[in-house]
């Protein structure tokens, strides 16, 4: 898997915008798009919830998985937070080149 995207949801915008920023600042993702305004259900401890959530989309390298799903999960306030990867199977080479070069 050499370049991914992220999907992570936070319970809100100002949550989000801080676990971008720590993982932008610590090179484990090139960029974060914060989505606003999403309804997220999913059962929980038997029930099924219905919340409001921002969805955070990070571009990275697959070999900084591990260390960015950490970095989330130490600064998440869920006990389990949503932190799954998808392969980039192709893409702008430019881009792809920027993802490389931004990342550590």
């Amino acid at each position: 898997m050499d370049n991914v995207v992220v999907f992570i949801t936070a319970s809100g915008e100002e949550e989000a915008a801080r676990i971008a920023h720590a993982i932008l600042a610590a090179r484990i993702a090139a960029c974060v798009n914060i989505v606003k305004g999403m309804r997220s259900m999913y059962r929980w401890k038997g029930k099924i919830e219905d919340e409001a959530e921002v969805l955070m989309i990070a571009k990275t390298r697959g070999a900084l998985f591990e260390r960015l799903s950490e970095k989330v999960k130490e600064l998440h306030s869920y006990t389990v937070p949503e932190v799954i990867a998808i392969p980039i199977i192709s893409g702008a080479e430019g881009y792809l080149k920027w993802l490389r070069e931004e990342t550590d």
